[in-house]
């Protein structure tokens, strides 16, 4: 193994934060018409599965005036 004989300049750890690269990153690829629409058909699935929910959600939540009338079992009537 080799020693390096000159000193290292610690200088560098102060411009690390101002150090600008020159190499760019590769462009993005395009996405293909296939990807497109699946994004959309994934988007209108989450917006309709949501929507769904709360069609049918909303008479399960929502509170009636008047109480439906009270069944009684068989086995209450004193047989």
């Amino acid at each position: 193994m080799f020693r390096r004989r000159e000193s290292v300049p610690f200088a560098f750890t102060t411009e690390a934060d101002t150090f600008r690269s020159n190499v760019a990153p590769p462009p993005r690829e395009r996405s293909t018409a296939g990807q497109i629409a699946g994004r959309w058909l994934l988007g209108l699935t989450m917006v309709a599965g949501i929507a769904g929910a709360l069609v049918l959600g909303m008479p399960a939540l929502s509170q009636d005036g008047s109480p439906a009338q009270t069944q009684q079992s068989v086995a209450s009537d004193g047989r």
